[in-house]
């Protein structure tokens, strides 16, 4: 199997594109926050969900001493569809606050990536003898 076809790191350079595509929107945002009647703009996050499904291992109770699987009933948490920004009186609605969060946290997340993305390659070459 070749390195591009593992899904993991297949997933992995999906995020990094996705975030590399939101940090250029989100600097457009930053950019236009004086322009007139400019809504805010952001990226939907990549689905995975038909690879993790695919690549996913069925958890199996050996002893009764483990743990048991929990009941599996979804995020815990719900996602905020509200919209959070204000419009100014000349109609643009970009928060400098809200869009510079954004960014410092979609560096640390594309970081994250990386360096998983890194030390993942950097175990797959020394699984094989390469240093």
């Amino acid at each position: 199997m070749p390195i591009v076809d593992i899904p993991i790191l297949s997933m992995l350079r999906t995020r990094m594109q996705w975030h590399q595509e939101r940090q250029r929107v989100l600097a457009e945002n930053v950019a236009n926050a004086d322009t007139p009647d400019y809504r805010a703009r952001d990226l939907a996050p990549p689905k995975f969900e038909n690879a993790l499904q695919a690549a996913s291992l069925t958890l199996v109770r050996t002893d009764p001493g483990h743990i048991g699987v929990s009941g599996g009933s979804g995020p815990q948490f719900a996602e905020d569809k509200e919209p959070h920004y204000e419009v100014r009186p000349r109609g643009n609605a970009v928060s400098h606050e809200d869009e510079m969060l954004k960014l410092a946290g979609n560096q640390m997340d594309y970081e994250a990536a990386t360096s998983l993305y890194t030390h993942s390659l950097a175990l797959i070459k020394t699984a094989i003898g390469r240093t």
